[in-house]
């Protein structure tokens, strides 16, 4: 059973115990937590026993079985890459290409385009930067979702901005993130605490491929040695046996070992179990092999519906994915499922008995002995 509380516990379960992936999902709903350069911090404690902040939270008495079944009316399975309708090789199509700089194929800019233009979004919610510092971008315009473009591989408190959206009383919002930030929109969709004053922004959710992402505050020192940090242009991790990440600055590029890069990555990453953002209406991705196209998975009638309407006008080329790239995707997922529930297990995170704690993770037994199972 979830255990919802309030700030002082999100304090002692996540934010003390370096689990904090710097979402956002906290911020703005009161006055006493911030985020300042890749940290958030609590300035005061609250005296709400159950707040949504605890609630949100993508790191504390995440039920993967109550938020599956709530959100997507299916059961949580433990399947290496979560219920979907169908998946393709995407890119932007002819209407949309040339328009913006991509960090691969552009889907999410040609859908995000596309549902602003007919109206089905007002807004956007996603993660642009101030130097090399992630920060919560609301986009209105074409222009604006083209300046967000290219991945930031680091934390960003993106879903700050969904908050602050929320408490302007508008609707009609799409939200792309990680899947860490997916998780903590998806919870707050659920509304756990039952407020009576209760209004859902959200329309459309896209969701990031992601393995891992980097804590900035560790990773500009990281780069700052090799690189004046504002010439930095866009970043990229080429698949294996690459084992490098590429920085690609005004003065050309050069790679970091992966292995340094590691040492940046927030200690909540390591207890994610989901890879493809599997609580979505859409999940984008790098395609393994050919970084002109993207993997996109369509995983709702919403997310259908406008997939086959992007494509119908020219905003998106489909083909079909490639046999061995599905079953590489579906490895690589499988496996960052396996590694999160170990790391969780060890940690006392998983399954925790509410007598004696909380859990960061909740998963029916059943579904873990699967994955773990899986080859």
């Amino acid at each position: 059973m979830t255990q919802i509380k309030g700030s002082r516990e999100l304090q002692e379960d996540v934010l003390k115990k370096g689990l904090c992936i710097d979402c956002g999902a906290c911020v703005g709903l009161c006055p006493y937590f911030k985020s300042y350069r890749g940290t958030i911090g609590m300035i005061a404690t609250c005296a709400l026993a159950a707040g949504r902040c605890h609630a949100h939270c993508p790191k504390t008495e995440v039920d993967l079985g109550e938020i599956t079944t709530g959100l997507m009316g299916k059961a949580y399975d433990g399947a290496p890459l979560g219920h979907y309708l169908s998946i393709a090789k995407a890119r932007a199509g002819e209407n949309i290409r040339g328009k913006g700089r991509f960090q691969n194929g552009g889907a999410v800019s040609a859908l995000l385009a596309l549902a602003l233009k007919t109206g089905m979004i007002k807004a956007a919610a996603l993660t642009g930067r101030e130097g090399r510092v992630p920060t919560p971008v609301l986009a209105t315009s074409e222009e604006d979702v083209f300046a967000c473009a290219t991945s930031k591989y680091t934390a960003a408190p993106t879903i700050a901005s969904v908050n602050e959206y929320g408490r302007s009383g508008q609707d009609k919002l799409a939200v792309v993130g990680t899947p860490c930030q997916i998780t903590a929109v998806a919870q707050a969709k659920l509304d756990p605490l039952k407020r009576e004053d209760f209004r859902d922004p959200v329309v459309l959710t896209i969701g990031l491929l992601c393995t891992w992402a980097v804590d900035t505050r560790k990773f500009i020192p990281l780069i700052s040695g090799r690189t004046e940090i504002g010439k930095v242009i866009s970043m990229d991790v080429p698949p294996p046996p690459a084992a490098v990440m590429e920085i690609h600055t005004t003065d050309g590029s050069f790679s970091i070992p992966i292995e340094e890069i590691r040492n940046t990555v927030p200690e909540g990453c390591a207890i994610c179990p989901d890879m493809t953002a599997e609580l979505t209406d859409i999940s984008v991705g790098a395609m393994e092999g050919d970084y002109t196209w993207n993997t996109l998975i369509v995983r709702t009638a919403t997310g259908a519906a406008l997939v086959q309407q992007a494509v119908s006008q020219g905003y998106l080329e489909l083909i079909d994915m490639p046999a061995e790239n599905l079953a590489n995707l579906k490895q690589g997922a499988a496996g960052k499922k396996k590694r999160a529930i170990i790391k969780a297990r060890e940690g006392g995170l998983l399954n925790t008995d509410p007598a004696t704690g909380r859990a960061a993770l909740r998963i029916e037994e059943r579904v873990v002995e699967r994955i773990l199972a899986q080859s």
